[in-house]
């Protein structure tokens, strides 16, 4: 990696950020593709103040992570569409407008492209039925973009009454835990934590009701393959790694940043090294 006074600067903020293994992709990207640009990861517990600081040191791309996705929505100038519907922005394009003196803040949502783009690659969505795990900002980035995309979306949530606000908000069915029993669908997507480390034996659906979807997703990438996911394989499921998701998203923000195509199996191979450090 070449770092000069024509390095262009991108990053990600969030707290705590030191975990993130968003550097590690979007620098191979950068090398693979022979941009001079560096990725770093920064945490910082103000985003007004982050992005103000960001903005004056001639940053170009920014990943936003947890606690800052929705916080940062006020101190940026434009708002893709998409991301204000859903209501979080996780990454932001800092660009000169023609005949503009200051530098633009936009900020986009691209969680809901990275599961879609995930998920089509073994489903056709539209007409799909998808069961989708949990009612946090990953589950609204996750059934948007499943709704968006013609999917029959159903919510299921251990605190009920989030799970039925986030199913009003997309306009789709909540299933509470107990009536799990009852649902079959084409997919299961979990976007909560449970399972990842350190808690890896955890489940957050009955295996005994795997059967009754033909692909599972999960989200959670540490470990990559969860308990849930060999689970879904005994029970004769295709499985989707938490990997895919990252690695999606983080392509479309390659993207926006840009403008080239990005370098996706490069960028997962990245990840999969990230894992093995």
């Amino acid at each position: 990696m070449r770092i000069d006074g024509k390095t262009r600067l991108y990053g990600i903020i969030g707290h705590p950020v030191g975990h993130s293994m968003s550097p590690a992709m979007h620098n191979a990207a950068f090398a693979a593709t022979g941009i001079n640009g560096v990725y770093v990861a920064m945490d910082v517990e103000d985003a007004g103040r982050a992005v103000r600081a960001l903005r004056e040191l001639g940053y170009i791309g920014v990943s936003v992570t947890v606690p800052h996705k929705e916080a940062v929505m006020a101190h940026v100038d434009e708002i893709d569409p998409v991301a204000r519907r859903i209501g979080a922005v996780n990454t932001l394009f800092f660009y000169r407008g023609p005949g503009e003196k200051d530098v633009v803040v936009r900020g986009f949502n691209t969680d809901w492209q990275g599961s879609n783009l995930a998920l089509a690659e073994k489903i056709r969505l539209a007409g799909s039925r998808v069961l989708v795990l949990g009612a946090g900002g990953a589950a609204r980035a996750v059934g948007f973009g499943l709704v968006e995309a013609g999917a029959e979306v159903m919510i299921s949530n251990r605190t009920e009454a989030k799970g039925r606000a986030l199913a009003r908000s997309l306009g789709c069915r909540f299933v509470a835990p107990e009536r799990l029993a009852e649902v079959r669908g084409d997919v299961l997507v979990n976007t909560t934590p449970v399972g990842m480390t350190p808690h890896v034996d955890a489940l957050p659906i009955d295996p005994a009701l795997l059967p009754r979807f033909s692909l599972v997703m999960d989200i959670v990438y540490a470990p990559l393959e969860t308990r849930l996911l060999r689970e879904a394989a005994a029970a004769g499921c295709r499985v989707i790694d938490g990997l895919a998701m990252l690695q999606y998203q983080g392509a479309v923000q390659f993207k926006i940043w840009t403008g080239r195509q990005p370098p996706v199996e490069v960028m997962r191979r990245a990840l999969l090294e990230q894992l093995q450090v």
